[in-house]
Order: C-alpha cells, then structure tokens, then sequence
C-alpha cells in the first residue's frame, strides 16, 4: 500500500466502509467504557466524600475528594509517555487493548474498597491508589483510540471520522449518569448512599469483557504498518518528540494553543456545571442528573457536526471559536442557571447580604492538594460554614487578632478559634457556629436546599445544552487537529502529552481550585475566571502561532 493510495481515499461524499464502521464503533465503545468508568467517581463525589473523607469538616471534605479525583488526571501525562512510546514502538492496537484492561479493573475495584469508618486512612490511600491507576491507564487510552480511526480515516473527512471518539467522554459521562439514576430510583436515595454507590462501579465489569472483545477484532492500522514496512520506525520516540526543540515546540503550542483551553471548556461545561448545580445551587442529586443527561442528549450530535464542520472550514475557527464563546458567554449562563435552578437563592443574595468580618491574616485559600493543613481559624471557620451552604458573601477587613464574625441582614454570629480545640470539641463547636448561622440565613430568605417547584427545568436544560454545544465546538475537531500535528513515527507520544497535560492538570484540576476559589471570595461566581482566562490565552496562543492542519497527509509527514 503506497503513501498515493492512503492519502487518496478522501472521497468526502461516500459513506464509510464497513470496516471503518468497525473501526470506529469499537474504539468509540472502548473508550466510552474508560470515560464511564472514570465519570463514576466524579459523579458521585458528595457521597465518596462522606465515606472516605468522613475525618475532615464537609467543605474540606468535598474539596479532597475532588482532588482525589483530580489525582487521576494529575499522572496521565506520565501515562501518556509511558503508553505513547509503547504504542509508537510496539503498535496502536495492543496499547489501547492494555489500557483498557487497567482501567476496567481498578474501576471495578473501588467498588469494593472498605470505608474510613472501617479501616480508617487506609481507605482514602487505597482509593486514590486506583485513581492514580485509573488516570495511568487514560493517559494512553485516548491517544490510542483517536490515532487508530486517525490513521484509518480518509484524508479530508478525518475531523468528522475522529469526532465520533470526541464524543465518547460525553456519552461515558451520560451512561455514568444514566446508571446512577436507575440505581437510585431501584433501591432509594438513602440505600444508594450507603452501600448502593457500590454497584455502578461493580457493573463495569461486565462492560469490560464486552470492550476487551472488540477490540481484540481490530487490526494494526495502515499508517503504522506501512510505516514499519519501510523501516521508518523510532527506536526513542520519547527523546525525539521532547528532545528535538522542532518537535517539542509543536507539542508545547498544541498545549497552550489547544489542548489548555479545550480542557477548560470541556470540563467547565459538563463537570464544573453538575458540582454548581448540586454543591453551589442545592438541586437534588436526580434532578440535576437528569438535567445534565438530557443536555448530554441533546447536544451529542454537536461533536459530529463540528468535527465535520472542520473538515470544510479548518480546525482552528471551529476551535478558537468555541474558546472566545466560552470566555464571553460563562458568567451570564452561570448567573442564568441561579435565577432557573434556584430563584430563592437569586433573591436572598440580591436582598440579604451577608459579610464576613475577619482579620485577612486568618484568612487562608483553601486548595490543599496534600491535606496538610488544618482550616480552623475563625476566618476559615466562617467562609467553611458559608461555602457549604452556597450564600455569597463579602469581606471586611477587621483588626489583627480578632475572632472572625458573620453578619446576615444586621445580625452578627461570632465565630470561634479551633486551634486548641481537641477533635471532638471542634467538631461539638462547629455544629454549633453552623447551626447558628444556618438559622440567621434561612431567617434571611436563603434556602437550604433548592425547591424542585421552583426550578424552571426547561430553561436549565437549554442553558446547559448551549454549555455542551460550546464544549463540542472545541473538543470536536480536535483529535483531528492532534493527530495531523505530528509525523507517524512519533505521533503517539507527542499527541498523548500535550493532550493530557492539558485535560489532566488545566482541565482535571478545575473543579477543586474553582470550588476552593468560591471558598476564598465569597463569590459563587469567582470560580469562572480560572476557565475564562485558560479559554482566552488558547485563544491568543492559538490564533498567533497553532497552524491550520485540515489539508496534511499524515502519512507524508514523515
């Protein structure tokens, strides 16, 4: 087979091959298993929380369990390097077949892990411990899975072939959802909570065998092959990606030009706006599952649509587009989602004020990637009590050294110092100092919970779906765009690492440091910045110095 013949299949008007049907569907099964499997955890935060975290205050509490979470994006760009040089080395089809296999395994795992109330830190250590396995395994299953139908796909429909892979993360994400759900509604909320979280995890067996199968079908792709034919192989794709400055600048551009900001929006859009929804608005679990999934159904085919839209206008207007919309449209949709989802909380906020009065010196940013600080001054205390229960606030400076107050609507609560405090007078102190404030902000007209009645479910629909069609914009040329940056031999490694640094540590690291900043400001809001800011240096980066790929034959790049 010659480089004429491979790069000459680019009839745009005929349909695909049953062997690319083939192609396509097992790699986008796969890898929606992996994402399902990887969306359970996020998905089920609150109660992982509770169950793993049960030693630390709830806000606390749910900003490690996200980081725990988090720590699985943390190593997959070593996993991206380590599966990358394997499968530019050894092949595409048998890396994405181990990757699979790890990530199946441990996700069934967490279904069995004891709780800290049984084994005490050992629980939250062996979680995060198949996390790290979980994140291993995803920082070579998506390089693999968008570089074979890449590599399969005809020249000039490549954005529209690989769009289909852009839109397993969405559908993992559904599928997780859509499981959740039903085991909520077969064996209630309460026994869901306390062991039936279990089970979803426990499930993911049975879809890895079905995966496993599939993939085992599949053969070597065209490029790969032809490239080993004519000897054209590296033996250190590794030190020739990174180690040659004309290759690492692609990579490093593809980074901030791409990869950072499609992130951002993709995990702005579909992750940040369930934890707004449940942490921030108080929407039931349910109800805000099914929102999401019904945005997630709705705005599936978008991904298809804007991957073959790049295959006639280019990737980057279709990229940068999606970056520039996403920075210019988050606040007001976020601010829209408050008024829909939660008109009490709207109002309290507009009508009843509340302000911390704290010294800014006891004041701390509560991001604590290795949980080695102790939150317990009456400062940190204060905005605790407040973040857990969604009320705005702001701050006023008072004078060194004194005891941090909250004032709601007039009235002044004291909080306290814990410093010295044993663990049981703390936690006996803090339920008090939250009881107190939470019956001065309820006073004050904020709800403590979101009242279904009140939600106006078709218009919280329609502003997550424009949310999922945003992340569609930048996430569904984008394997294209990925794959047709770097030359054959080489293209697994350098197309896994800019890829997951930028998913892994911009985008998996969102939803902790934004939540962590709402705790800090006082602004439930303030959290956008961090996606407005990465979606506009994309931006920039992108439209200066990312060039357009739609017309390269990869496989005359070598």
């Amino acid at each position: 087979m010659t480089q004429t013949a491979l790069a000459g299949a680019d009839d745009r008007s005929r349909p695909m091959t049953s062997q690319e049907k083939r192609v396509v569907f097992a790699s986008s099964a796969g890898s929606i298993f992996e994402w399902y499997d990887f969306f359970l955890y996020g998905s089920m935060a609150s109660i992982i929380a509770r169950h793993f975290f049960s030693n630390v205050n709830p806000t606390a509490g749910y900003i490690f369990t996200l980081l725990t979470f988090s720590a699985g994006f943390a190593v997959r760009p070593l996993g991206a390097i380590l599966f990358g040089r394997l499968g530019d080395v050894v092949g595409r089809k048998y890396t994405f077949l181990l990757t699979i296999l790890i990530m199946g395994v441990s996700t069934f795992l967490v279904g069995l892990l004891p709780t800290f109330n049984a084994v005490g830190f050992a629980a939250p250590i062996m979680l995060v411990a198949l996390r790290l396995l979980q994140g291993l395994a995803l920082g070579g299953e998506y390089g693999g899975a968008a570089i074979y139908v890449g590599e399969h796909a005809p020249q000039r429909r490549r954005g529209y072939y690989t769009s289909w892979i852009q839109t397993t993360a969405t559908l993992g994400l559904l599928l997780s959802l859509i499981v959740i759900t039903v085991f909520r509604a077969i064996i209630g909320d309460e026994n869901f909570e306390t062991f039936g979280w279990r089970f979803p995890f426990l499930l993911s067996f049975l879809l890895l065998v079905g995966s496993v199968w599939m993939r085992l079908q599949l053969r070597e792709t065209p490029a790969f092959r032809l490239m080993k034919a004519q000897g054209r192989g590296s033996r250190a794709p590794v030190s020739e990606a990174f180690g040659k400055w004309g290759n690492a600048k692609i990579a490093l551009v593809a980074l901030l030009g791409g990869t950072a900001g499609q992130a951002a929006v993709w995990y702005t859009g579909q992750f940040y706006a369930l934890f707004f929804l449940t942490r921030i608005l108080k929407v039931d679990g349910s109800t805000a599952n099914l929102l999401i999934a019904g945005a997630l159904i709705i705005g599936a085919p978008f991904f298809l649509f804007f991957g073959w839209l790049s295959d006639k206008v280019g990737r980057k207007p279709v990229i940068l587009g999606g970056c520039l919309l996403a920075a210019l449209l988050y606040f007001p949709i976020f601010k829209g989602l408050t008024v829909m989802a939660n008109p009490a909380l709207a109002h309290a906020q507009e009508t009843a004020p509340v302000t911390v009065i704290a010294d800014p010196g006891q004041c701390s940013f509560q991001f604590d990637p290795v949980e080695n600080a102790d939150f317990v001054t009456s400062c940190d205390l204060a905005k605790n009590v407040l973040a857990n229960a969604a009320v705005n606030y702001s701050n006023v400076p008072a004078p060194a050294g004194s005891i941090a107050r909250v004032s709601v609507g007039g009235k002044e609560i004291a909080s306290f110092d814990g410093g010295n405090l044993s663990r049981d007078e703390l936690a006996r102190k803090r339920a008090a100092f939250q009881a107190d404030v939470t019956k001065a902000i309820e006073a004050a007209g904020y709800p403590a919970s979101a009242d279904p009645a009140q939600i106006n479910k078709p218009a919280v629909l329609g502003l997550l779906t424009l949310l999922v069609i945003l992340v569609a914009m930048v996430y569904g040329p984008i394997a294209a765009q990925l794959v047709e940056l770097f030359p054959t031999r080489i293209r697994y490694t350098s197309l896994s690492l800019p890829y997951h640094i930028g998913n892994g540590w911009f985008g998996g690291f969102l939803p902790p440091l934004a939540f962590a900043m709402v705790a800090a400001s006082g602004n439930i809001y303030f959290g956008l910045w961090y996606p407005v800011s990465v979606a506009l240096m994309t931006f920039v980066v992108g439209l200066l110095l990312v060039p357009e790929t739609k017309d390269r034959n990869i496989y005359a790049s070598d």
